[in-house]
């Protein structure tokens, strides 16, 4: 039964333009859709649906993260007796528990997430790419908050390391998880295949643990080269140098710095693989 309500009492603007003699409805104007969602408010949606699906699925493989970081420094302990070598162990050693998650697992994630589709139902909602990005990033980030402290506290202790600086870990996580997210999620974006996604997640986490948890001085100089290109490192650094006791911030801060800006290009090169992938 068609209703007679006319628009002005059903409190709408009536709709007359383009609509043809016969009133069939063939020259209606067509209802223009609703905007695009604007990216903060996206991304802190998308950034609470994804913790709230990692805090239970990633969870028991951040205790691995955590333990794995722990069994090392205590293997290290037997080689390592103190100075700059322990402050580089305990470093590399917490900032491994970061590139456990950020890297390796998100990397396994994009990929499965573009193998299985799953990009088509993010590809429909009305979200910007980088939104979508930087709230997994973001979510898998914040959950290596408390293994990365329980890491390098129990590291100051094995080693006898000075804790007054730990504070430096508020800007060493936030920048190390941004550097390896976005290098995990372009791992997964890009990788043809999802089993080639998790290796190259797996690789990477294992070449933030031999060139970040290893002593610098020891390695031969074509693997310092590549300790240097890696996005971790400056992290790791940056909270190694701060164990001493007379930290140069100057330093430190360049450090931070080096990783903020690695960082940034690295999310934006995971956000171009994102748009690339959700296309095809």
């Amino acid at each position: 039964m068609t209703s007679i309500v006319p628009a002005e009492v059903a409190g709408a603007e009536p709709v007359t333009e383009g609509l043809s003699p016969a009133g069939d409805g063939a020259g209606a104007v067509v209802a223009p859709l609703a905007p695009r969602a604007k990216l903060f408010p996206s991304l802190a949606a998308v950034y609470r649906a994804q913790l709230s699906r990692a805090r239970v699925a990633r969870i028991p493989l951040l205790f691995v993260a955590t333990f794995q970081s722990i069994g090392i420094m205590i293997l290290m302990r037997g080689v390592v007796d103190g100075g700059s070598e322990a402050r580089a162990v305990v470093a590399g050693s917490s900032v491994l528990v970061v590139a456990f998650v950020a890297l390796n697992l998100l990397a396994q994630y994009f990929g499965q997430l573009r193998a299985s589709g799953g990009l088509d139902h993010y590809a429909t909602l009305p979200v910007p790419p980088a939104a979508v990005v930087l709230g997994a990033a973001g979510a898998y980030a914040s959950f290596t908050v408390p293994g990365t402290i329980v890491t390098a506290v129990t590291g100051s202790v094995l080693f006898q390391l000075p804790m007054t600086h730990l504070w430096v870990l508020v800007a060493v996580i936030p920048l190390s998880g941004a550097a390896l997210s976005g290098l995990g999620a372009a791992l997964g974006l890009l990788a043809p295949r999802q089993e080639l996604a998790t290796l190259l997640g797996q690789l990477g986490m294992s070449a933030a643990l031999l060139l970040g948890v290893l002593p610098a001085g020891r390695m031969p100089a074509p693997i310092g080269w590549a300790r240097d290109l890696l996005p971790s490192t400056y992290g790791v650094e940056a909270l190694s140098r701060s164990f001493g006791a007379h930290p140069d911030w100057a330093v430190i801060a360049l450090d931070l710095g080096v990783c903020a800006v690695v960082g940034v290009l690295s999310l934006a090169v995971a956000t171009w693989a994102y748009r690339r992938a959700a296309v095809r």
